[in-house]
């Protein structure tokens, strides 16, 4: 006699959020502005002003764009004004930093849109695993946001979890 297969898992009331799901679609870029130092050093302000002209800035339509510089050389804040103004027109997203400043900038803004209060006495569990490079700032940001809602908080996946919170026993 064989006996019916039950999945605990799906019958827990358990509710898995994704963060790959919510990873916003696009090229990641730095364009650093180590290669436009003379010597790495010192931005010559003419040959800056040439290059901005020049440059073909329609290469950076729909991407997200970071404005860092690698090289350890003081550069002015109005070169990366400069660089902004000509990324504007064409890029999806500008921040000035390293690519992981913005992941964590892009991820803020698309959490900034998660209704959080859907989750209201729910046990959750945020998936672990990802494909796509999803930003320690997005987990932070998840949870942080989810615990003044959510019954429980765990990490992982459905079969083994680790638990973050547990809403304190209504009195």
């Amino acid at each position: 006699m064989s006996e019916e297969i039950i999945n605990k898992v799906a019958n827990s009331g358990l509710i898995t959020i994704d963060l790959e799901e919510l990873y916003p679609k696009g090229e990641r870029v730095l364009f650093d502005l180590k290669p436009l130092l003379f010597h790495e050093l010192i931005l010559k302000e003419k040959d800056f002003r040439d290059y901005i002209k020049q440059h073909d800035w329609t290469q950076y339509h729909e991407k997200f764009v970071a404005i860092y510089c690698t090289a350890d050389a003081i550069v002015p804040t109005w070169a990366y004004m400069l660089i902004s103004i000509a990324l504007e027109p064409f890029a999806k997203k500008i921040v000035f930093g390293d690519l992981e400043t913005l992941e964590s900038i892009v991820f803020h803004e698309a959490l900034s849109f998660f209704v959080y209060k859907d989750y209201q006495d729910k046990r959750v569990v945020i998936k672990g695993c990802s494909n796509l490079p999803v930003s320690t700032h997005a987990y932070v940001e998840l949870v942080r946001g989810l615990r003044p809602f959510a019954k429980s908080i765990m990490y992982g996946e459905p079969c083994s979890t680790v638990p973050l919170y547990k809403a304190p026993a209504a009195k």
